[in-house]
């Protein structure tokens, strides 16, 4: 697609880099030029949806939704997709299994940027439905592990179906002659299926958040460092042994880099085979993060490297004492100093 004749929100300057965007403070988060066609887990009417509209640039851009995340990824890899929106982690239900596997899977993807959803779940039905008639009920299974206690309440006899998005339970309820009478799903869905929202909020978390990232093809450098970013990998142990995941650890901790997730994935090579999906705090330019890439090279059989990137809120990390790049560069050129003679 072509951009417009308007630069659109968030877009300055010359029309040759209306798809390169701006914060704030005029750095450009993402580098290079915003791809325009992005893949995104389907159908019309998932919280994805929602996250990738969120993203600078996505008017401008085609959006094609797949169903299921394995899709979402087979597309990027085969060049159908320049970039795709993935749900990664809840803060309810944890991490997103399909899209780890598929990161952790998969060669050549960068992370390059992240996106927090707020999720409000609604009880949609076809009009004329009332609860007395809702035996059964359809949504995707995070979904119906953050309604459990409503649905244990309202509808306890209701049996409760799997599919494989919020959406696409919409859209079976709303299909001729579904088996459905009610889809657990975000209010947009229903807007797109001409479904009524029944019941509003039956979430059993009201502060409840999905965090979903942007990911592209590999071959680009990361996102210039904001100060407040977010580097996602994934460690390989070298053999299983007491102490292997105490050796990954002690490599952020010796430097003072703060993990906000980590979580263990079967590698698939054979059964107690896994590997460590880690996101820290800071970018891969920051003199520790990058000093703590290192040491885990050195004792790890393998490391991914999945991205650094802004961090959806903003938080900037704590820098303690020692860790700051000057004091790794000071270090630096002492031991130099040494190994000269001086």
């Amino acid at each position: 697609t072509r951009p417009s004749e308007r630069p659109p929100t968030g877009f300055e300057g010359d029309p040759a880099t209306w798809r390169t965007p701006r914060t704030r403070t005029g750095r450009a988060p993402y580098p290079g030029i915003m791809p325009v066609t992005y893949a995104y887990l389907g159908p019309e009417g998932t919280f994805t949806e929602a996250a990738l509209r969120a993203m600078p640039g996505a008017a401008n851009a085609t959006r094609v939704p797949f169903t299921g995340v394995p899709a979402v990824f087979d597309a990027l890899r085969a060049g159908t997709a320049d970039a795709a929106m993935v749900p990664l982690e809840n803060s309810v239900e944890g991490g997103v299994p399909a899209t780890m596997d598929e990161l952790i899977g998969g060669e050549g993807l960068l992370i390059t940027a992240e996106v927090f959803i707020p999720v409000e779940f609604a009880l949609l039905v076809r009009p004329g439905t009332d609860m007395t008639a809702i035996k059964r009920v359809i949504t995707h299974p995070h979904a119906q592990a953050q309604c459990r206690r409503w649905l244990a309440r309202e509808l306890p006899e209701a049996e409760v179906l799997a599919a494989s998005s919020t959406a696409a339970a919409a859209m079976a309820v709303a299909e001729p002659g579904a088996i459905y009478e009610a889809a657990i799903a975000a209010p947009i869905a229903g807007e797109h299926y001409g479904l009524r929202a029944l019941v509003r909020g039956i979430g059993d978390r009201a502060d409840a958040v999905t965090r979903f990232v942007f990911v592209e093809r590999g071959g680009a450098r990361p996102p210039e460092s904001t100060a407040a970013d977010r580097t996602s990998l994934v460690a390989y142990i070298a053999d299983d042994h007491p102490g292997a995941l105490l050796e990954i650890l002690r490599e952020f901790s010796v430097r003072g880099v703060n993990l906000t997730r980590i979580e263990s994935r079967p590698t698939g090579d054979g059964l107690g085979r896994y590997c460590f999906c880690i996101d820290a705090e800071g970018h891969v330019a920051d003199a520790r993060v990058g000093e703590a890439l290192m040491g885990l090279r050195r004792v790890c059989a393998d490391v991914k490297f999945l991205g650094s990137y802004p961090r959806a809120d903003g938080r900037q990390a704590e820098v303690r004492r020692g860790t700051a790049d000057h004091d790794f560069t000071h270090a630096q050129d002492w031991l130099e100093r040494i190994r000269g003679g001086a």
